[in-house]
């Protein structure tokens, strides 16, 4: 039996998936099986897919990242899954370095590989997830060079774009919230399995090449800053109990005036806020974690990490700020 189901969502991405299927098999590690969930393409994927054979869901319609790959994770019966984008190239030992990495512990929920930009292989793409006081999420290590992060460590939760997942956890936790539909879905499942007293980890011995922005098309579009804004309240709203969010409150609100002044100079200020409102509108609607006596070590360790995501993400910012200003001399 396998242990491994690998679950790729696709969204008229048929022009990403031959060089995907093609990394994927030369894996040194085979002890897996593959499962396409597409999303309702309408570029010839469904097509593509069924020529090759390819064991795939066909949904009828477009359910976001989260509807896709939870539709795949109920079909799988395997111990793990591995959410793994269509615009990426894993090299061979990927697989076998987050199997033995996610096998260390029981503990572990999550492992992220180190995902290189695939046009500019000396830089980074994600170093693992992380999440900030001020309700930032950001790439761990996105745009810097790819040799500073050899070394494993705890991260705040992995990227859902090539991850390995521990499936008996989601029975506990729940599965992608579906309501996000894309963006943020990742650190949200993460936020409650560390509620729940699991972890994450990155796994720089396991590489992956990744396009990324390969369905929504850029880094930032109206699309992409109004879901991800609305999402933002959802994951605090829906993770935080009312105390916590009450101490956070003010990092929370310093951290949204920033964004609606970055927003404001790239041109996406109307969307952000339309987001915004849109999240604090339908927040109820989501599924609020429970909050339990017996996790309360867990939610001081959480808000321990949260101020040092902040903390991390000045440093990087500051760094690359730096960085800018020597090129530009």
């Amino acid at each position: 039996m396998a242990k491994i189901t690998i679950i790729i969502p696709n969204y008229n991405g048929v022009h990403f998936m031959e060089p995907c299927l093609a990394a994927l098999s030369r894996q040194t590690c085979q002890d897996f099986r593959l499962l396409v969930v597409d999303n309702g393409s309408g570029d010839g994927s469904v097509k593509w897919l069924k020529q090759h054979q390819i064991p795939a869901i066909f949904l009828p319609e477009n359910r976001g990242f989260s509807g896709a790959v939870n539709a795949g994770i109920r079909r799988a019966d395997t111990p793990y899954v591995i959410l793994l984008n269509n615009d990426t190239e894993p090299e061979p030992d990927y697989v076998k370095e987050l199997l033995r990495a996610i096998e260390a512990s029981p503990r572990i929920f999550s492992v992220s590989p180190k995902m290189i930009q695939l046009y500019h292989k000396e830089l980074m793409d994600d170093a693992g997830d992380m999440y900030s006081i001020m309700g930032w999420a950001y790439q761990r290590g996105v745009g810097q060079e790819e040799t500073r992060y050899n070394r494993p460590c705890h991260i705040f939760s992995a990227c859902a774009g090539a991850a390995i997942y521990r499936r008996a956890v989601f029975d506990e936790i729940g599965l992608f919230d579906e309501m996000h539909f894309a963006y943020l879905e990742d650190i949200d499942v993460g936020y409650r399995a560390k509620i729940a007293g699991y972890y994450s980890l990155y796994c720089p011995r396991s590489v992956v090449y990744h396009v990324g922005s390969g369905t929504s098309g850029s880094r930032y579009n109206s699309f992409k800053v109004r879901l991800a804004a609305r999402n933002s309240i959802y994951l605090n709203y829906k993770n935080m109990p009312f105390p916590q969010l009450a101490v956070n409150s003010v990092p929370i609100l310093l951290g949204m005036m920033g964004k609606y002044c970055y927003f404001r100079k790239t041109g996406f200020a109307r969307d952000y806020l339309a987001g915004v409102w849109e999240g604090i509108c339908t927040a109820r609607k989501t599924k609020k974690v429970p909050c339990k006596k017996e996790n309360l070590v867990n939610y001081l360790s959480i808000q321990w990490e949260l101020m040092y995501g902040a903390a991390l993400y000045i440093y990087e910012f500051s760094r690359r700020q730096l960085k800018k200003k020597h090129r530009n001399q």
